[in-house]
C-alpha cells in the first residue's frame, strides 16, 4: 500500500483564505481538519496579509501536510481587487513553499470540473460534492468548502503530475 501523503488545499482571500486538509492513501481519501482565516477588514493590506501568513504558517506546523494546492486567481473586470487577490495568493503560495513543500496550481474551473464534473458549478454544488467524496468532512465557510476541493482536485491529478516529471 503507498504511505499517505497529507494535501493542504488553500483557497486564497484577503477576506477569509479556506483551508482544508485531506490524507490520502493509495486511491482513497479522508478528511482531517478545514478551517477560514479571516483576517481583519478594518487593517491595511500589508496587515491583512501578515494576518494570512500567520494563520498559514501555525496551520503547516501543526498538520504537517506533504504537499499544497492552491487556486489561481480568477482575473475580473476590476484589475485593482484581482492585484490584491494575486497578494493574497502569493502569501497562500510563500506559506507552504517555505516550510520545503511543492505547491500545485488548478484554476477554478479545473476544480469545478474535477469535483462537481462541470467548469461553471456553484458553491452549493461543490460543497455537496466534498460531503458526497468527504463524508466526515466539516467547513465553517464556502472558502473552507472550496480548500478542501482544491485538496481534492490536486489528490485526482498529482499522478499525472509526477508521472509528467518522471
Amino acid at each position: 500500500m503507498n504511505a499517505p501523503i497529507r494535501i493542504l488545499g488553500v483557497d486564497p482571500g484577503l477576506r477569509r483564505t479556506g483551508w482544508g486538509l485531506v490524507v490520502m492513501r493509495g486511491n482513497s481519501l479522508s478528511f482531517v481538519a478545514s478551517g477560514t482565516i479571516k483576517a481583519p477588514l478594518d487593517d491595511e493590506l500589508a496587515q491583512r496579509l501578515l494576518a494570512i501568513h500567520v494563520g498559514l504558517a501555525e496551520i503547516v506546523r501543526v498538520h504537517q501536510p506533504d504537499e499544497a494546492a492552491v487556486e489561481q486567481t480568477f482575473v475580473n473586470r476590476d484589475g485593482a481587487a484581482t492585484l490584491k487577490l494575486g497578494q493574497a495568493r502569493g502569501v497562500a503560495m510563500l506559506v507552504p513553499a517555505q516550510a520545503g513543500l511543492e505547491v500545485a496550481e488548478y484554476a477554478p474551473n479545473a476544480v469545478k470540473k474535477t469535483i462537481v464534473g462541470a467548469g461553471h458549478a456553484e458553491k452549493a454544488q461543490i460543497r455537496a460534492m466534498v460531503k458526497v467524496l468527504l463524508p466526515r468532512a466539516t467547513f465553517d465557510t464556502d472558502d473552507a468548502a472550496d480548500a478542501l476541493a482544491i485538496a481534492i482536485c490536486h489528490a485526482h491529478h498529482r499522478t499525472a503530475r509526477v508521472l509528467a516529471k518522471a
